[in-house]
């Protein structure tokens, strides 16, 4: 089984494809280069056949009693005929008319197998004690008497030199693949230690230390490259760790705080006999922590489902200008009793694709928060324009601003720039959550544009009708 294991690692693997493949390269190029040697080597003997018919051709001559002889006068005989050379004149009735052989075993003669060739033709023979010869056939006519001519040369040389490349093909291959196989080992092993490093520090990293990082070797490389995304990937996870661990903590906080007051309150109810109003004045101030409680839960409940995904929307095409006279009109009251003027500002309809009611709570809770945190006769001010990119919604409040240092965080859930001051005026800390998903899950996105001592600007931004 650990054999097995071995061998289906990636390494190996890796190394087997390319010994493999390397293999099949080697023998397809050795096949060829012993193709194209044959052929050459075949070449040149038939070539120096095709001279020895020549010389046949010039040297014959017929005798005064009708047989055939080399020309005695040509003094260039050795020269012509060399010792690996073979000749033979035969009538065309199959009668042997001349022989010259010089090649070891070409003592008897080779008769033709059929009729003599109508034409010039090669051929590989074979003769006794395993003598191989290629030959030249032909007809010929010496003085007005047909013949047929064969030559022949000795295939030994050839056959030596074809047999040594054989040899050396079949053991340098096994030795070129071994080779390139042990070395393809060293180099996928060398070129897989990074994964092997980011495997081993994989494995110290839990909950408890997502703060380590896997090394990155060569950033510039695709294991590099593997290693910087898990590192993002691992910082998204640490980021998301803390934010769990910061809303488990804010959470826990947020439902103790209504829960200790309504304990407290009805401790001191209980400790002695009062009067009707001042139970009245108890069970009210326990209704409205309970109050408080139950919307906490509610906010709680709704970012759980966001997070899980379980919305279900209705999409229909809204006012938005319409959508922010109904809140106005709704949360008018609050205004009222801090002497501010809530005032929308929407020269024509403009319509969006939304599901009404999760958009209304977005809305809700952005003028909501600018009506708590404006001074006492300010100015909180919808606008609502189309635009080109699409529609938007702008809350302008007169309060005292958001300093850049809380700009970043101030969507972050239970996130409060002065958390005192927001629990004195009941809030969660999960309103502007609330609102930037409500905006996000339709495509859209919240801006935020702030600045210190002079009021802030949240403005909610939709896709168009075509997106």
């Amino acid at each position: 089984m650990k054999w097995e294991g071995h061998l289906r690692s990636v390494r190996v693997q890796l190394t087997l494809w390319y010994a493999g493949t390397l293999a099949v390269v080697l023998v397809l190029y050795a096949g060829g280069v012993f193709v194209f040697l044959r052929h050459s080597l075949f070449a040149e003997l038939d070539n120096r056949l095709h001279e020895d018919f020549e010389v046949a051709e010039q040297m014959l001559e017929r005798t005064a009693d009708g047989g055939i002889r080399w020309r005695t006068s040509d003094h260039h005989e050795e020269e012509t005929i060399g010792d690996d050379s073979w000749l033979e004149a035969w009538s065309p009735e199959g009668k042997l008319l001349y022989r010259r052989a010089s090649v070891e075993g070409g003592g008897k003669e080779f008769r033709f197998s059929a009729a003599p060739p109508g034409q010039r033709e090669y051929q590989s023979l074979s003769l006794p004690h395993d003598v191989h010869i290629r030959a030249l056939s032909g007809p010929y006519s010496v003085d007005g008497l047909p013949l047929v001519i064969r030559v022949a040369r000795s295939e030994a040389r050839l056959r030596h030199e074809l047999n040594e490349l054989l040899l050396v093909l079949g053991l340098g291959l096994p030795l070129a693949v071994g080779i390139a196989g042990f070395g393809g080992y060293g180099l996928a092993r060398r070129a897989l230690a990074p994964v092997g490093q980011m495997a081993d520090r994989a494995r110290t990293i839990t909950a408890e230390r997502l703060g380590e990082r896997l090394p990155v070797v060569n950033p510039d490389d695709e294991l590099g490259h593997l290693a910087a995304i898990f590192n993002e990937t691992f910082t998204r996870l640490e980021q998301s760790f803390a934010q769990l661990r910061r809303f488990t903590a804010d959470a826990s906080h947020e439902l103790r705080t209504p829960l200790t007051a309504i304990r407290s309150v009805g401790e001191v109810g209980l400790r002695e006999h009062r009067d009707e109003n001042a139970y009245r004045e108890i069970i009210g101030s326990m209704l409205e922590e309970a109050d408080r409680l139950g919307h906490l839960v509610d906010s709680l409940l709704t970012l759980s489902r966001a997070d899980a995904g379980q919305g279900k929307f209705t999409l229909e095409r809204v006012d938005l200008a319409e959508l922010a006279r109904e809140v106005t009109n709704h949360l008018g009251v609050l205004a009222e009793e801090k002497r501010q003027s809530l005032a929308v500002d929407a020269a024509a309809p403009v319509y969006a694709t939304v599901d009404r009611l999760v958009l209304r709570q977005a809305v809700v809770n952005l003028i909501d928060n600018a009506i708590k945190y404006s001074p006492e006769g300010g100015r909180v001010r919808i606008v609502v324009r189309g635009q080109p990119r699409g529609p938007a919604l702008e809350v302008i409040d007169t309060g005292p601003g958001i300093t850049a240092e809380h700009r970043e965080r101030i969507f972050d859930r239970f996130y409060r720039v002065d958390k005192a001051r927001s629990r004195e005026m009941g809030g969660t800390g999960l309103g502007l959550s609330i609102a930037r998903w409500a905006v996000e899950v339709h495509g859209g996105r919240i801006e935020l544009e702030s600045e210190e001592g002079k009021g802030s600007l949240f403005r909610i931004r939709l896709p168009s009708a075509q997106a």
